[in-house]
């Protein structure tokens, strides 16, 4: 898949979840899923394949997890998004970067710069 697929898979997972649609969300993750929470919480850690990934999204949704992104920026396999996300009353700008496979299924995923976030709310 090109670069441009890539960014528009990541658009529209975005959108998905943005309106709690998991299923959409998930249309383009990959089985083997390796989803990485950076920080020091009860929900830091890496999960393997999609299951643990909803498991993990449902304590976000619990919590009042909100993201919005404003840029998608790609080359090749790699997507990097900048969004804001927040959490209850806090929130942070954060950088996700996703890795796609050649078949344009998201393998990896990972957020930098929302670690602090977590913590507190997870702690």
């Amino acid at each position: 898949m090109s670069a441009d697929d890539n960014k528009r898979a990541a658009q529209d997972g975005y959108a998905a979840f943005g309106t709690g649609d998991a299923e959409a969300a998930m249309a383009n993750i990959s089985d083997s899923i390796e989803w990485i929470v950076g920080g020091n919480s009860s929900v830091s850690g890496t999960y393997h394949g999609k299951e643990e990934v909803l498991g993990f999204w449902g304590k976000l949704m619990e919590k009042g997890f909100n993201t919005s992104p404003t840029d998608f920026l790609a080359d090749g396999h790699r997507v990097v998004v900048l969004s804001s996300v927040s959490l209850g009353e806090d929130s942070r700008d954060v950088a996700d970067v996703l890795t796609y496979d050649d078949g344009g299924q998201l393998v990896r995923f990972q957020s930098y710069g929302g670690e602090d976030l977590i913590d507190q709310t997870f702690s």
